[in-house]
């Protein structure tokens, strides 16, 4: 018997696995599904106003209720962050001050007085990002001229050409494309109030910092180029262009209304088909707002939008984590599980295709309908949960699931998410790129996931398999540790290798593994937890350091665990979960512990905090 299987106050590690293994059976939906709420920030509410107040159907009860939850969110100095405790972020501050604008909130009271004097000394509007600023160009604050220009032209450059719209990143090209249709209408309908307190009594320098070189300075003269362009276009191409990109988006709208199943896209197709004369009850407009209520969450706190939804993920984490816990492998939840997620199998072509022809489908999405994009890591977790269940459609999907991860390959051996080889680093240098990430290039937890589910196939010793152990073994941090794309972040990113190079054969007393858990260990926090601020994507002082949550604890356990560790530091872990256990067998957490761009876009997912610790302590209990 473990230190930790004695009592920790009235409290044992295997209490703590019951209890949050029942609270996850009561969290199933009747179909077999689990779903978190999927927490990002106010900026999803601000725009979802403005999009409304931009088509005319603004709700003032909606509005009301979306206010208060901006107000909610709202920090002593007036100011907005883009996760929990996280620093002031000007774009955000500004979009949430112009949707309070919107619903009645005075300039002059005082969380409004406290938001435009932070926004006037970090620059004003002329500092937002380009989106921002787009916004505003719609709503008459801000000129079309001074903002970058996105031709619709670029829908005829052929796929092999620089720049086209397959060398963005999905999230990306699903935005673009749309927006290159409200940068060509250049629409402007006025609120009905001004802005001038968003400004500041200085001009604002457009490139401060050091003169741009290379390809920045090759871009700015492209744009120049293009304003140029802009002021007389061939009528007869644009107009072409603008139908190619009505067409190219209507073709990807998902059955429940949405672009991509996420906010960005979503919002931007809305407005660029409404600019090309499709009505508000036309059947693509009036599907796609109607599908925004059901990633809409209304309770006390007030009325919010998320950003994404992720059933299948959050399903297949759940999975593995009730497996995890001793649930019998045909338990009826198990079961109802895998037969939900083998229904949502994608079974057509998508954009991922047009870098893989020839590859059969086989994936699955995150969302309930994203069935244009499917992705690799959502993949790669349902073929290990359906690997430890017994359905008997199981295996011909788990055979389709492989065959598809296994095409999606990138040259070097790694995996992106949604698409092989979508590298082009070109793309972020262009000037309205600064909205975060715009290409999907091969992660290291992605990969991980891909040799962990691999391996559980057997497929250990595949030449596949041994590219991609060679592809993480290169991309180890110096400090030995991994970069963390889709969570916060190298305590993610480490937590999702080792337990892959263990699972591919690499013996715990290499190296490779020996400077994963020294790091681990360093970077356990006094209260026996681990912890890492997302401002560490931008700042290395942070990387490894921040307040101990449930999740990020629970990763560091696991990638230990894996190692074969069985002392201190894994009994100061597990005690932390075990005496932070809520009484109803969850976690609190507070702090955003995913990714959706570095840097830039922040989740919290309200499952995590209990599925990866239930994973975390259920393998702590059988010794593996």
């Amino acid at each position: 018997m473990t230190a930790m299987e004695e009592q920790t106050g009235t409290r044992t590690a295997a209490d703590a696995v019951e209890a949050a293994r029942e609270h996850l059976l009561l969290l199933q939906s009747p179909e077999g599904w689990w779903k978190g709420e999927l927490q990002t920030n106010v900026t999803m509410d601000a725009e979802d106003l403005l999009l409304r107040e931009f088509l005319g159907i603004r709700d003032e009860d909606d509005t009301r209720e979306a206010a208060r939850w901006i107000r909610s969110q709202q920090a002593a100095d007036g100011t907005w962050a883009n996760f929990h405790d996280g620093p002031p972020e000007l774009s955000t501050t500004v979009e949430a001050y112009v949707a309070l604008r919107l619903a009645g909130d005075a300039p002059g009271a005082d969380h409004m007085a406290r938001a435009a004097a932070y926004i006037r000394g970090e620059g004003g509007v002329p500092a937002t990002r380009v989106f921002t600023r787009f916004w505003l160009a719609m709503f008459g604050r801000w000129s079309w001229d001074e903002l970058p220009v996105v031709p619709p032209e670029m829908m005829f450059l052929p796929r092999w050409f620089p720049l086209n719209v397959y060398d963005f990143a999905c999230w990306a090209r699903q935005t673009i494309v749309p927006l290159t249709v409200v940068a060509a209408v250049r629409p402007v309908r006025p609120l009905p109030f001004e802005l001038d307190e968003l400004y500041p009594d200085y001009d604002v320098p457009r490139s401060a910092g050091k003169a741009p070189t290379g390809w920045d300075v090759a871009f700015q003269a492209l744009d120049k180029a293009l304003h140029l362009y802009e002021r007389r276009p061939s009528k007869a191409v644009r107009r072409a262009a603008l139908r190619r990109a009505a067409d190219w988006i209507i073709a990807r709208q998902e059955r429940d209304g949405s672009w991509g199943g996420i906010q960005p896209p979503w919002v931007y197709s809305l407005l660029a088909l409404h600019l090309l004369g499709y009505g508000l009850d036309h059947p693509v407009i009036r599907r796609g707002l109607d599908g925004l209520e059901r990633f809409t969450v209304r309770d006390e706190k007030g009325r919010r939008l998320e950003a994404c939804q992720s059933p299948v993920w959050d399903t297949v984490l759940a999975m593995n984590a009730l497996a995890d816990a001793g649930l019998p492998t045909g338990h009826p939840a198990l079961e109802r599980a895998a037969g939900w997620v083998i229904r949502e199998e994608v079974k057509g072509p998508g954009d991922w295709s047009v870098r893989r022809p020839e590859l059969p489908p086989g994936g699955w999405a995150f969302e309930f309908d994203n069935d244009c994009y499917p992705d690799v890591d959502d993949t790669a977790e349902v073929v290990i949960a359906l690997n430890r269940v017994q359905h008997p459609l199981a295996e011909p999907a788990i055979e389709r699931g492989v065959r598809w991860m296994a095409g999606m390959v990138s040259r070097d051996g790694g995996f992106g998410a949604f698409d092989a080889d979508n590298t082009r680093t070109l793309c972020r240098r262009l000037p309205f790129c600064d909205f975060g990430e715009v290409i999907d290039p091969p992660s290291a937890d992605v990969t991980a996931h891909v040799v962990e589910a691999m391996a559980h196939r057997g497929m250990a010793d595949s030449l596949l398999v041994k590219k991609a152990v060679v592809w993480l073994l290169k991309a180890q941090e110096p400090d030995g540790s991994w970069f963390g794309r889709w969570g916060a972040n190298h305590v993610y990113g480490t937590g999702s290798v080792v337990p892959a190079l263990i699972a591919a054969g690499v013996r715990p007393e290499k190296p490779v593994i020996r400077d994963a858990v020294g790091w681990l260990q360093r970077h356990q926090r006094d209260d026996g937890g681990w912890g890492e601020d997302l401002r560490s994507y931008r700042d290395r002082s942070w990387v490894g350091h921040g307040a101990s949550t449930a999740s990020q604890t629970a990763w560091a356990l696991l990638a230990l665990l894996a190692a074969g560790e069985r002392g201190e530091s894994v009994e100061r872990g597990v005690r932390w979960l075990v005496e932070r256990q809520r009484p109803d067998g969850t976690w609190d957490e507070d702090h955003y512990t995913g990714t959706g761009f570095p840097g830039d876009f922040y989740i919290n997912y309200h499952l995590y905090r209990l599925v990866f610790p239930l994973s975390a302590l259920g393998r702590y209990l059988k010794g593996s």
